[in-house]
């Protein structure tokens, strides 16, 4: 069984951080989001792995390489332009050849693991298996209808959806779904549709099993979903500390990684701080991702993510509720306090009053 992994998508609600870095590399917790989806399918026992990249190949495989660091072998399958889902699984078929596979939407998170999962996969043996998750906002999604615990319809982002139960970016299929994706037509926006391709499954008598996940899961192409998986994630590590702390306070789940150095600050977890960052006559508050050799100095910051080697000094003011790129400068200038909610692209400068 192999394991087929997307991160062709150009990020355009994530802008201006996916101007300069691909949605998929986006670090929660610290770890790009792609890196979650790689491990999930090696806990799986998947030890071949195709990646589906566009634009952003070139920074994809730089942070991946060949799969090793994971235990996998990974291939990299082009796709000349964002076509679609069912798009991606027929540009791939060279590399799935006949072996069924799981698919994996390289910016998605989900809590349940992935192993029991592909283990009734491969024991039930159906010819798609599909996961799906209760949301409030179905029409935003994929929606899946069930009648007597099967699926019989499902609709790509309708205006008035037959159910709540939205479809989950990961998806079981055996070799039939080629013969799918080459029957269907794009849809009104262009593209293959990986809805369409199940339906032409169900429609031809082919089997689809629906499993219904208990745990979180977020779909991470916006700010406000990418700091709740990063608010989840952190919540679930432990305390570490293997950087220095002088004359400072940490309280709750806080990990401060190799080389880091926290001076004189307080720190609130569930926090994390990167290898070889500095955090000086600060507070750090809880759900706060601060990447390596980021420097955080006479500010406040809470519930963001801070990105590699990007500098907030002397901000009179609580940064909430951000993502700050990489390199990117924050600093004082002069006004009158208040808090900021911001979201900057790489190598960015803002002075804030």
């Amino acid at each position: 069984m192999k394991g087929l992994i997307l991160s062709g998508g150009r990020g355009v609600r994530l802008r201006p951080i996916t101007y300069t870095s691909a949605k998929q590399l986006v670090p929660v917790a610290n770890k790009p989001i792609l890196f979650f989806g790689i491990e999930a399918l090696a806990a799986s026992g998947i030890s071949e792995i195709g990646i589906v990249v566009g634009d952003t190949k070139r920074e994809i495989m730089d942070a991946v390489g060949d799969g090793s660091r994971f235990g996998v072998a990974v291939t990299y399958v082009e796709q000349e332009a964002p076509l679609g889902l069912a798009h991606a699984v027929k540009v791939s078929e060279a590399f799935l050849g006949a072996e069924p596979f799981v698919m994996y939407l390289g910016d998605n998170l989900i809590r349940e693991r992935l192993a029991p999962l592909v283990a009734r996969f491969r024991t039930e043996k159906p010819n798609a298996q599909i996961l799906l998750a209760r949301v409030p906002n179905p029409q935003q999604f994929g929606v899946a209808e069930l009648r007597d615990g099967k699926v019989v319809r499902l609709v790509e982002k309708p205006k008035h959806p037959p159910s709540d139960l939205a479809l989950v970016g990961v998806y079981m299929f055996d070799s039939h779904i080629f013969d799918a994706v080459n029957a269907i037509r794009p849809s009104g926006r262009g593209e293959l549709e990986i809805t369409d391709a199940i339906q032409h499954l169900i429609d031809t008598g082919l089997t689809v099993h629906p499993q219904v996940i208990e745990g979180w899961w977020k779909d991470t192409g916006k700010l406000e979903d990418l700091l709740e998986a990063n608010r989840i994630i952190l919540d679930s590590l432990e305390a570490r500390v293997e950087g220095e702390v002088e004359a400072s306070e940490l309280h709750g789940k806080v990990i401060v990684e190799a080389g880091a150095k926290i001076v004189r600050s307080v720190v609130r977890g569930p926090a994390i701080i990167g290898k070889g960052a500095m955090v000086e006559n600060s507070y750090v508050g809880p759900f706060t991702a601060i990447g390596d050799l980021v420097v955080i100095r006479g500010s406040e910051v809470e519930h963001s993510i801070i990105l590699e080697g990007a500098s907030i000094t002397d901000v009179n003011g609580r940064i909430e509720n951000s993502l700050i790129g990489r390199n990117v400068t924050v600093f004082r200038a002069d006004s009158k306090p208040r808090a900021y909610n911001l979201m900057l692209g790489d190598r960015s400068q803002s002075g804030l009053p």
